[in-house]
């Protein structure tokens, strides 16, 4: 090699190690890239600048749940724009709204508009605030599902309808699920997974590229809440479905059941995905409904380590570092618990409204290297170290107003992302950027 030609090679290799982008990360899909609420991202801040959080951008947006997705250059974030009805909060009952759905596709750097589909949707939901699944991005395409079971492929360029389903209707279900289909689609290989309803089709598997029906499983009163989430253990992967009445193991490839386990949450809640760590699986929610199950390592099936334990969240998932728990439970309080044996390590007001308990409380955890982001539901993110031993804040700062409304007091329920050095989070009037860049 000439010394002309290492020198091209050494520039190139250094330009690389120190460019913006060399580490960037997207956050195609619920959670992130592996849905693990990871962010791997180096070079980010511990502390907010002085004068606050650095916003780079500010879009206005209608209402939702939806959290944005993020990839390469483009930020795509579902709402609902509504035309007529009362939409104020009851947790017992359903509204009827009309108005619009709509996919909003932004660019990353400036969140300049490019493209946006909407179509006309009518609501029969409690809480109709809005969308609230997750945008997945695979590749060209992307997918997203409305709080009333529309499932559209959208090419991500334009936004122009590749397919397009309509659940209820195609699945014979008289209605959405009570607090409207929220389950974030799963792409995985060439299938696209969703959780739908209706007899023997709780779960569906679709051909991603054409929206044909490759399999249909599982029977239950209610559908839920709950992601379809993969694993692997056993030696094969498995498709994790929980509905109200059991978590479940499935073949992905044909919807076999692998291995079922009772588990029913208060009020049909199941929501939370479960979280595989080494040989064990943790599946939770609200009221104490909760399990550790230990994975076999030769085959598909599972055996029960303890119930009960662990922190109980509404709908905000915990995450499982060096065998510890860490979450918001429903009250509001942070607490870390023992994996094992599922022992409460200790606990922290830090993420509840004002420091005080109340309902339904949420907290969004993402892990950053050796520390934590913590997206409060008053709109603060608290930039945290967490470990066995304790709670340490390192520094909290106001990113949004909360907007949505519950029974005694507004919030902010949308997971935000974190991707390219920045937060992207949204309320109901406003998606935001935020650089976290040191």
């Amino acid at each position: 090699m000439t010394k002309l030609n290492l020198l091209a090679l050494t520039f190139v290799f250094v330009a690389s190690c120190f460019s913006p982008q060399a580490d960037a990360q997207d956050w195609n899909q619920w959670l992130g890239e592996k849905r693990d609420s990871h962010w791997n991202e180096k070079n980010i801040i511990e502390k907010f600048p002085k004068g606050g959080p650095k916003v780079l951008w500010r879009q206005k947006i209608a209402n939702g749940y939806s959290g944005p997705a993020v990839a390469g250059d483009r930020v795509f974030v579902a709402d609902f724009v509504r035309s007529a009805g009362d939409d104020r909060p009851n947790p017992g009952k359903k509204n009827d709204l009309t108005g619009k759905e709509r996919i909003i596709c932004l660019d990353r750097k400036t969140g300049k508009p490019l493209w946006k589909h909407q179509y006309d949707c009518k609501y029969k939901l409690s809480y109709p605030n809005g969308p609230r699944a997750t945008p997945t991005v695979d590749g060209d395409r992307v997918y997203t599902l409305g709080a009333e079971g529309h499932l559209f492929c959208l090419n991500a360029k334009d936004g122009n309808p590749i397919w397009s389903k309509d659940l209820k209707k195609e699945y014979n279900m008289d209605s959405a699920p009570f607090w409207g289909f929220a389950a974030h689609p799963l792409v995985h290989g060439d299938m696209l997974y969703c959780v739908v309803g209706g007899s023997g089709s709780i779960a569906v598997a679709f051909d991603k590229k054409s929206g044909k029906e490759i399999w249909k499983a599982l029977s239950a009163k209610t559908p839920g809440y709950c992601p379809p989430t993969i694993i692997k253990a056993g030696g094969v992967e498995q498709l994790l479905i929980w509905h109200p009445e059991s978590l479940n193991g499935l073949d992905p490839k044909s919807g076999k059941v692998y291995w079922s386990v009772a588990m029913k949450p208060a009020y049909d809640m199941s929501i939370v995905a479960p979280i595989k760590y080494g040989d064990y699986l943790y599946a939770t929610a609200l009221q104490g409904t909760s399990v550790l199950l230990k994975l076999d390592s030769s085959k598909p099936a599972v055996t029960e380590v303890w119930r009960g334990k662990g922190p109980h969240p509404d709908h905000n998932p915990p995450l499982i570092v060096d065998d510890h728990i860490y979450g918001v439970d429903v009250r509001g309080h942070l607490r870390c618990f023992d994996l094992k044996t599922g022992k409460k390590k200790w606990e922290s007001l830090a993420t509840a409204p004002n420091g005080r308990p109340a309902g339904s409380t949420t907290g969004f955890i993402v892990k950053n290297n050796d520390q934590y982001f913590i997206a409060t539901e008053q709109g603060e993110l608290i930039i945290a170290k967490l470990s066995p031993e304790g709670f340490k804040e390192m520094d909290r700062a106001k990113i949004l107003e909360p907007t949505s409304r519950t029974s005694n007091r507004k919030v902010v329920w949308s997971h935000p992302a974190f991707a390219h050095g920045c937060i992207f989070a949204r309320n109901d009037k406003e998606i935001v950027c935020i650089s976290l860049k040191k």
